[in-house]
């Protein structure tokens, strides 16, 4: 069915969506696009602002009729209105009934299971890609583990990545993890977002959440806790998992780790220790006192910032053969804003242009980066300037 828009962009006025909304302008004058959100006058500021050449939705998170509205005629529905268990459930819901494919930036595990239990059986009949966490979480550990693997030749065993970034952070990411709180013990699985009876006891007797700080191998850098290695891991494994179920098995038994790059051992214990603290005070109370001075939703890093950030993710692949490799991901631009926006958008471009998605246009659920866009998103992302590179 033919649809007016390719893609319409919901949270537009946000501090990511703005920067979604400038980097379609500045990159896709051609694209045939909307924007969407629950204040006219925001949007009608940023329209004029940015001189966009686009149409207007007007719909609160709630108002299931009205992002419908939007969703019956689009390709493709961008979100990047969080929290997302807060805002775009409904999105997502408009969005499978639609038959309309779906990306977002969030990192929010325990909402993409919700995601997964309501909606993946029905996206998966359809051929429908809802595709979450599209974002710095978790595109540069999903994708550059698929890259590691494809790339490899070979069946996998083990990858650990290190990552290192320099960045900001901003109100709508701070919202998010004040509002995701403690979770419950079943939402800390290491596996939360596979599919059921895909694990090996293997698996999960390889696949903890800790860290250790001791040197990287063939580096002077030490390893320690990965900022975001609780989301990303979990995305992984369902790469992995979803791979598997369709005969394209990254590796008998394969296991993934996630850890932080820090350049002395110092470095790694002092910040993993604040790390922790910070993860402890979101659990208790305690995170009702310090939410007052920190981003509020709105604010995030300057242009100053965003433009001198950068991220980097080493990969070490232990084949089952025996043999090592090491590939590499890079990015200029602060990962959480700049860089999450380029692999934001160009991930709903890829859904609204690519004939050659992964397993093939009937192919559908709630899926992840690797299995949902694979190699035409990688390629998109290269053209865009984000390096995928073999070392060894």
């Amino acid at each position: 069915m033919e649809r007016k828009y390719q893609i319409v962009l919901y949270g537009a006025t946000g501090f990511t969506g703005r920067l979604c909304a400038q980097y379609f302008q500045n990159n896709y004058p051609d694209l045939n696009w909307a924007i969407a959100g629950r204040n006219q006058n925001k949007l009608d500021d940023l329209k004029k602002e940015l001189d966009l050449k686009c149409d207007i939705f007007i719909a609160d998170s709630d108002d299931y009729e009205a992002i419908t509205n939007f969703a019956n005629q689009t390709k493709v529905v961008l979100s990047a209105a969080g929290p997302f268990a807060r805002y775009s459930t409904k999105v997502v819901e408009a969005c499978v009934e639609s038959k309309t494919h779906y990306t977002d930036i969030t990192g929010e595990n325990h909402w993409v299971k919700g995601l997964i239990d309501k909606y993946h059986d029905k996206a998966a009949l359809d051929g429908t890609r809802i595709v979450p966490s599209c974002g710095y979480d978790s595109i540069p550990s999903d994708l550059g583990v698929y890259f590691s693997v494809t790339r490899s030749n070979k069946p996998v065993k083990h990858i650990t990545v290190y990552h290192s970034a320099k960045g900001g952070a901003s109100g709508g990411t701070t919202e998010t993890m004040f509002t995701m709180g403690p979770l419950p013990k079943e939402m800390r699985d290491p596996f939360l977002l596979n599919p059921p009876d895909t694990v090996s006891e293997i698996q999960r007797d390889r696949s903890s959440d800790g860290f250790s700080v001791k040197p990287i191998p063939g580096t002077d850098a030490y390893s320690g806790m990965g900022l975001m290695a609780f989301a990303n891991t979990r995305v992984v494994r369902r790469s992995a998992a979803l791979f598997d179920l369709n005969q394209n098995s990254y590796g008998t038994d394969f296991t993934f780790k996630e850890l932080g790059n820090y350049p002395s051992k110092a470095a790694a214990r002092i910040t993993s220790f604040i790390l922790i603290s910070a993860f402890l005070v979101i659990a208790t109370p305690l995170r009702y006192l310090v939410r007052p001075f920190l981003p509020k939703p709105g604010d995030g890093p300057d242009k100053e910032t965003r433009d001198s950030g950068w991220f980097r993710g080493l990969f070490i692949a232990e084949l089952e053969d025996g043999n090592e490799k090491r590939f590499e991901i890079y990015g200029s631009g602060d990962p959480g804003y700049k860089s999450t926006s380029k692999m934001v958008c160009e991930s709903a471009l890829t859904l609204a242009f690519s004939e050659d998605l992964p397993f093939g246009k009937e192919f559908g659920g709630v899926l992840t980066s690797a299995v949902g866009l694979g190699d035409p998103l990688i390629s998109r992302l290269m053209k865009a300037g984000i390096t995928f590179e073999e070392l060894s």
